[in-house]
């Protein structure tokens, strides 16, 4: 399966190319991500979103991006998680009723839900005592994530209205001995 050493040539030398612009675009890439991790480090509401358990500097980031810093913009936290697509809808009409997700929402700060949900499952746990309990009542792996991440925003819209950081039994507190 060989070729004419002058097609080989050429082919070699187009996959030199290649790697080159691959490795100039990885560079870029680095370059941003430390960009962006130096500004969020600076920014006052940086320590509280970073609080949260799965939400690292980039992800973090990019929550603060999508969110921006008005403390007026969502008067509630219903109005972040609507706005983050992570709050069910639910149409009633008769005897039927219908819960399902939202497809009008902010993508790029719904594609960080699933990523934190995941991440804070391994660092939080009551996190991963809410995942499991939702995937045992019957929620598919998405629906748990989805309300994991619902739960975690009402929580950063009160921790930046507060001015406070993340507490873990705040928001999930551990099963009372009575439940066990």
């Amino acid at each position: 399966m060989r070729q004419p050493a002058v097609v080989e040539n050429a082919m070699g030398m187009q996959l030199s190319a290649l790697v080159t612009q691959f490795d100039a675009a990885c560079r870029a890439a680095e370059e941003l991500a430390e960009a962006v991790r130096s500004h969020f480090e600076r920014h006052p509401d940086a320590v509280i979103i970073t609080s949260f358990p799965g939400l690292g500097l980039l992800a973090g980031a990019r929550v603060l991006a999508e969110i921006g810093d008005d403390r007026d913009r969502f008067t509630d936290s219903r109005g972040l998680k609507a706005f983050a697509g992570s709050a069910p809808v639910t149409r009633a009409s008769g005897k039927k009723t219908v819960v399902s997700h939202r497809h009008i929402k902010n993508r790029r700060l719904a594609a960080v839900g699933p990523m934190w949900a995941l991440a804070s499952l391994r660092a939080s746990p009551g996190a991963r005592r809410h995942f499991d309990v939702r995937r045992a009542v019957g929620d598919w792996n998405h629906q748990a994530q989805r309300h994991l991440f619902n739960k975690f925003l009402g929580q950063l819209h009160h921790c930046l209205k507060a001015g406070v950081i993340y507490d873990e039994h705040r928001t999930f507190p551990p099963p009372s001995v009575a439940a066990a």
